[in-house]
């Protein structure tokens, strides 16, 4: 299994420009959401008072994957996660039109921030068409270069940007005749 530093730099190197990261920091947390929201509305069995649902299973998996990778990100991203379950949980008893009306919005709405800032920013395929691990990586890298923007591990940081390189703003791609 990869490390940290090891699948956030290989996240990374797919994100360089600066304006196609902020657009995960929007398309992302969308998607996340969606699909807590997506993922709540078929409880599975009830353990006690609480509904287990596909999201609560999605999410505790991911959870602890994060946490393997390094305890206090996953601590933190646990806190995001039943956050997201809790809200898709809560929006759950409009019924099922409000749920899926709700999370394909989210859904959709985040994949076109993500593809935009490839297509027009990055110029780069997004990193899970060659790895999908980058669909769990992805949500873990918003919140590490959020935590990064506030300090937080600045070694980890750098570790990141000697094998993947700085951010950067690219400049303007050429247009090719006939494009």
């Amino acid at each position: 299994m990869r490390s940290l530093t090891e699948q956030l730099t290989k996240y990374a190197a797919y994100h360089r420009d600066r304006r196609n990261i902020g657009t995960h920091f929007i398309g992302i947390p969308l998607i996340v959401l969606a699909l807590a929201v997506l993922l709540s509305r078929p409880v599975i069995v009830t353990a006690g008072t609480l509904p287990i649902s596909p999201a609560w299973l999605l999410f505790g998996g991911a959870t602890l994957y994060y946490l393997v990778l390094d305890v206090p990100l996953g601590l933190t991203m646990a806190v995001v996660s039943a956050t997201c379950v809790a809200g898709g949980a809560w929006l759950e008893r409009y019924g099922t039109v409000a749920t899926l009306g709700i999370g394909a919005g989210l859904f959709v709405v985040g994949w076109i921030f993500q593809f935009v800032g490839h297509s027009a920013w990055e110029h780069r395929k997004p990193a899970f068409f060659d790895d999908v691990m980058g669909l769990l990586i992805g949500p873990l890298f918003v919140l590490a270069e959020a935590l990064f923007a506030l300090g937080w591990r600045p070694s980890l940081q750098a570790a990141i940007e000697a094998q993947a390189g700085p951010t950067r703003i690219n400049p303007p791609r050429e247009r090719a005749a006939g494009e």
